[in-house]
């Protein structure tokens, strides 16, 4: 039997609701990559869910298997009477902003994109400052100096990914060769594993040595390629290089955990604000991961020269452009 999706949705919130009935309101509604992406949505989920375990206060979570379903779950959720709403992805911007203006006394939170209204707040990062920090960290590690970047879809927020890996691979070798390729063009190119893993193997077959996947759950695909041929790969917003130890060079961190964290405790000490955040590598928005896991793929002189480029860009010294600020990538 298939159940209308508005029906399947009042059926699971129904269910989850009864549960947190006493508890304040909060609810999470992660995008098409899913919950468990071991990525961007996932990273939310353990924001969340640390919230949940410091507090003792519970969330409602939901999936969102299309665009057209997910302003009919924010509306659902605004009208159960939650407090502080969380979208996870930039595909929530439009239906944010259109259900926060029928719910002025809902708050709303969009990580990822940004949308308007005196009960909005959005918080975007500078992927383009990690990015480039994985980017010095596969010139030094790539015997060919090809690189290759797989990225979800050609949007300006998957632009400034690749523009500031560029950036960063030039600065250490301005002959580095990067390859590009993105999965597909709607929402389901974010978890296509298949695919990531087809583009992954291409990119190889040309000689590239270290792969950057921004793609949600199609960069597990890439990451298994890899791992498969024994290249390097490089993950993206959570830590991913438990994943596959001694493959992972590293992953480009975005605290999407920290963004859920403080704004679920700022609501809860009334001290949560509306407005526009942007954060980078001074704000703790994005860095890159050096543990365990990828220690041995780490020389050194690559920690040093990351490190630096880390410093020169909290200093000022240098200025990693932002795609979508200057509509074209300079390199």
């Amino acid at each position: 039997m298939k159940l209308h999706t508005s029906l399947l949705f009042s059926v699971l919130f129904t269910a989850s609701g009864l549960a947190f009935a006493n508890q304040p309101k909060y609810a999470l509604v992660y995008d098409a990559g899913g919950k468990f992406d071991r990525s961007f949505n996932q990273s939310a989920y353990e924001g969340a869910e640390r919230f949940k375990k410091d507090t003792k206060i519970s969330y409602i979570d939901v999936q969102v298997m299309s665009n057209a379903q997910g302003e009919q779950v924010l509306r659902n959720l605004a009208r159960k009477g939650i407090d502080l709403i969380a979208a996870i992805g930039f595909t929530h911007a439009q239906q944010v902003q259109t259900v926060a203006k029928e719910f002025p006394k809902t708050k709303f939170l969009i990580v990822d994109g940004s949308a308007n209204g005196a009960n909005v707040s959005s918080i975007l990062f500078k992927e383009q400052e990690g990015s480039y920090l994985v980017g010095v960290a596969a010139a030094m590690a790539s015997k060919s100096k090809k690189l290759g970047f797989i990225g979800g879809i050609d949007i300006p927020l998957i632009r400034a990914f690749v523009c500031g890996y560029t950036q960063g691979a030039k600065s250490v070798d301005a002959k580095v060769d990067v390859a590009q390729n993105v999965v597909g063009t709607t929402a389901t190119a974010w978890n296509d594993p298949a695919k990531g893993g087809e583009l992954a193997r291409a990119q190889m077959e040309r000689g590239v040595d270290v792969i950057f996947a921004a793609a949600g759950g199609s960069g597990m695909g890439a990451l298994q390629a890899v791992k498969e041929k024994g290249k390097m790969a490089i993950g993206v917003d959570s830590n991913q290089n438990y994943l596959f130890p001694g493959v992972m060079l590293t992953s480009m961190v975005k605290r999407v955990d920290n963004a859920i964290y403080d704004s679920f405790m700022q609501m809860k000490n009334g001290t949560w604000k509306a407005g526009v955040s942007n954060l980078g590598l001074k704000e703790g928005g994005v860095d890159w991961a050096l543990d365990k896991d990828n220690r041995s793929l780490i020389t050194p002189e690559i920690e040093k020269r990351v490190n630096t480029a880390k410093q020169d860009i909290l200093n000022g010294k240098v200025k990693v452009i932002d795609y979508r600020e200057a509509s074209r990538c300079p390199l």
